[in-house]
């Protein structure tokens, strides 16, 4: 759900969650680089679960008994939803909203205060987010090295699912214009990246206050149409019911658009994912994966579900393991719930812990399943596969592959499945 990764340098970024957020947290570095803050610890919160919380609070003390003399600045989703509980601990010296925190004035203004005593008295640094109603995108290379990179076209999200604190952290939906899209597309192409991620809070929302409303086929037509050296393009996750034409379409003729779809799906119980507040059905959800893929054969599914939901009986439970194989989905990402104050969920008729994480235990399971099937499928095929590092790289369809020789990261080269290891497939 979480993870951590810190770099040793006099100005650190400690970053909790998900991709986006590390996307975020290159630009928090280079914004607070430039302003000058040094001797610095700046720790990017997530606040999907109370356990992503918990971690970063339990990071924070450590990284202080680690060293008494760095300073902890806390931003990121948590620091948004909740400021007072990490303005509450000692050892934070200052809390910043998600609005400002790839600005470098806001860490000019964080320095101030902390190396000159300038507006000490305000150690929480949030102001509304509703308000916000533009995006910019973050001029940083990619996170993963010279492999891909990600590019942020959009930010909240103006739905309000019953589960899910993320609009209170992020704001509404806000989207970057085409013409700076394409342009950043251009650049990171032009610097030697082969694949590029378009990301976003709510992907699929794409456009909707911009002029003209395009929708996200239209931004991917544009990009593929202007960047013809562009060799691969992909998604990140995705909502199946805000799927424009012009994306399917896309997804059925444009080869360098990656046959690989993340789909917030959350549940496979109607009831459920109306007390979700979730805008598609299970059948619409099937539909949709039995359209892309009669589209696009060669088309990889995954997706987020939700295991415990409030009121969930066994039987809700079981549409949700059986839309595993109904949708075809061959990544699964399980989250056992967990009720996040202040969200209509956690007012809700709870179940028992134990129950959660014995439904989260059986999800997982099914998704290993799927996950061999799919690594089975895929021996005896030849892919093009993007190197990583460590001998690694990624197919069209995002799977694992483990390298017969060592390639440059960033490479793309073919390759024969000649076998897998149960997690990810093994080249010839």
């Amino acid at each position: 759900m979480s993870g951590m990764s810190a770099e040793t340098a006099p100005l650190d970024v400690v970053t909790f969650g998900c991709r986006l957020n590390a996307l975020d947290s290159a630009a928090v570095k280079r914004a607070a680089g430039l302003a000058g803050l040094e001797r610095a610890v700046i720790v990017n919160t997530c606040a999907v679960t109370g356990e992503a919380v918990r971690q970063a609070r339990q990071a924070i003390r450590r990284l202080k008994r680690e060293d008494p003399e760095r300073r902890i600045l806390v931003t990121g989703c948590a620091a948004q939803t909740e400021p007072e509980t990490f303005a509450g601990m000692e050892e934070v010296s200052r809390v910043v909203g998600n609005a400002a925190k790839t600005e470098v004035d806001t860490w000019a203004l964080a320095r101030a205060a902390l190396d000159f005593g300038i507006g000490t008295e305000e150690k929480v640094a949030v102001g509304d987010i509703m308000n916000v109603r533009e995006t910019a995108l973050h001029m940083v290379d990619g996170i993963e090295g010279r492999t891909r990179a990600f590019v942020q076209v959009q930010n909240g999200c103006d739905h309000r699912c019953t589960f899910c604190v993320i609009p209170y952290g992020r704001g509404n939906s806000r989207s970057v214009p085409m013409g700076a899209v394409v342009a950043e597309v251009r650049r990171l192409v032009e610097s030697g990246y082969a694949e590029i991620v378009l990301t976003g809070v709510d992907l699929t929302s794409y456009g909707a206050g911009l002029p003209g409303t395009p929708r996200l086929g239209t931004l991917v037509r544009a990009v593929l149409r202007h960047v013809p050296e562009l060799k691969r393009l992909r998604l990140s996750s995705i909502d199946s019911i805000e799927a424009d034409d012009e994306l399917i379409a896309a997804l059925a003729e444009e080869e360098r658009l990656m046959p690989h779809l993340h789909l917030s799906l959350q549940s496979g119980d109607d009831l459920i994912l109306k007390r979700m507040k979730r805008r598609h059905s299970r059948a619409e959800a099937i539909a949709f994966c039995e359209k892309v893929r009669r589209l696009r054969p060669d088309m990889v599914f995954g997706a987020d579900i939700i295991a415990g939901f409030p009121t969930e009986t066994e039987a809700h439970f079981r549409n949700s393991l059986r839309l595993v194989d109904e949708c075809g989905l061959s990544h699964l990402h399980v989250f056992a719930f967990s009720a996040r104050a202040g969200t209509p969920a956690a007012r809700m008729p709870q179940l028992d812990g134990t129950l959660v994480k014995e439904r989260a235990r059986r999800l997982r399971e099914a998704g290993e399943a799927a996950l061999l099937r799919h690594l089975s499928a895929e021996v005896g095929t030849r892919r093009e596969v993007l190197a990583e590092i460590g001998g690694t790289g990624r197919t069209p369809g995002f799977t694992g592959v483990r390298l017969a020789r060592p390639a440059e990261p960033g490479t793309l080269f073919p390759v024969r499945i000649a076998g897998h290891d149960g997690t990810r497939l093994i080249a010839a």
